[in-house]
């Protein structure tokens, strides 16, 4: 059938018969001497050329389907603070296969290099940040430094109900801090990974992920924005532990501060590795190298911004006292013991010397001699 069309259609190479019987029996062109040149070349018949194949159309089902699936289950994520735990989640979301931005305010080693071997998209400037319009923007700076680099974004360029989300250590002065400087229409979110580059270096699974709902809005699709968030470290196996911040700061002070607090001291002792350890020391050792490895400006913050950190650091200095005192006391009571023995015995024996001697028949003489 398509052969036969095309057959019709070509353009011949020879004059049509019946135009030229029209041509000659005309009577204003009979003594015209009219001739029909060959084409130089032949005229090919015109190739359909596919330029796509299976292109998305406006009505395109299959298309529509997977764009709806990508919005409601991949987020677009920007970090702000790309340091070494920034780095650490960034692997993470990016496996999950969602979009991953980030920007660090200071630019003392090449970020952009580090972020695309990760398959990130760094920002030199967090305008240019924030104009790519983030589901959610992580703050994921030092603790001492959030502030300032909090009031440093340009939020205005960002969507009205952007979900800003924080992993700091501690979480009543970064729940406030949100609440303070971020218009209303933001949603906020405070978490706390409970583990690190270090603890989770054979992954998250059975590892505890703190978070409070600070504030989020009615609408269905920003509920499920921020539970599609937290389905990241669901599906990384950590345990979920929903609780307020206030009580969160309470439980850390006992156990995070502490922690880190021993394995620095640890640390000024100079620990080392001996042919006989026992279990109870390479723990010890092992939690030198996890603590060490944190920088001092992050035990620092665990002092500074949160309040039950002195009242823990007042009760390990009474308790060392009073373990001193225990064992003063008990070292004492050894001292003692053999003190007063030794001074009885010296006693004892000072008295054979220097006691008179009783003759038989009651006359006192000195005594120059031990009595026999």
């Amino acid at each position: 059938m398509a052969s036969s069309c095309l057959q019709h259609t070509r353009i011949s190479n020879s004059p049509s018969p019946t135009l030229s019987r029209s041509i000659s029996n005309s009577s204003p062109f009979r003594n015209l001497n009219l001739r029909f040149r060959r084409p130089t070349r032949p005229i090919p018949p015109r190739i359909l050329r596919i330029r796509a194949i299976d292109a998305a159309q406006p009505g395109d089902y299959e298309a529509l389907i997977k764009d709806e699936f990508e919005r409601t289950t991949k987020l677009k994520i920007a970090i702000v603070g790309f340091g070494r735990f920034g780095q650490f989640l960034a692997k993470t979301f990016i496996k999950q296969n969602h979009s991953v931005l980030a920007y660090n305010r200071t630019s003392r080693i090449d970020y952009s290099h580090i972020a695309s071997k990760l398959g990130v998209l760094f920002f030199d400037d967090p305008h240019d940040l924030c104009e790519q319009h983030p589901d959610v923007v992580i703050i994921c700076t030092a603790i001492t430094a959030t502030e300032s680099v909090l009031k440093a974004l340009p939020v205005q360029r960002l969507k009205r109900s952007t979900l800003f989300v924080d992993v700091l250590s501690v979480k009543e002065f970064p729940r406030k801090l949100f609440l303070q400087v971020l218009p209303v229409e933001f949603d906020l979110l405070c978490t706390h990974p409970m583990f690190g580059p270090d603890s989770a270096k054979d992954g998250w699974k059975g590892l505890n992920f703190m978070y409070e709902r600070v504030r989020i809005g009615e609408e269905e699709s920003r509920a499920s924005r921020c539970d599609r968030f937290l389905r990241i470290f669901e599906q990384e196996g950590c345990d979920m532990v929903e609780m307020s911040c206030a009580e969160h700061d309470r439980h850390a002070a006992e156990s995070q501060f502490m922690t880190h607090t021993v394995g620095r001291i640890l640390e000024k002792l100079k620990l080392e590795s001996t042919p006989i350890n026992t279990k109870g020391y390479e723990s010890l050792l092992s939690l030198v190298d996890n603590t060490s490895s944190d920088s001092f400006e992050l035990y620092n913050g665990l002092f500074m911004y949160n309040k039950n950190s002195m009242e823990q650091l007042e009760r390990l200095f009474m308790a060392f006292e009073s373990l001193k005192k225990q064992l003063f006391g008990h070292l004492h009571d050894v001292l003692r013991k053999q003190l007063f023995e030794n001074a009885e015995g010296s006693e004892s024996s000072q008295e054979k010397i220097i006691l008179p001697k009783l003759i038989q028949n009651g006359s006192v003489v000195e005594s120059s001699q031990e009595v026999q």
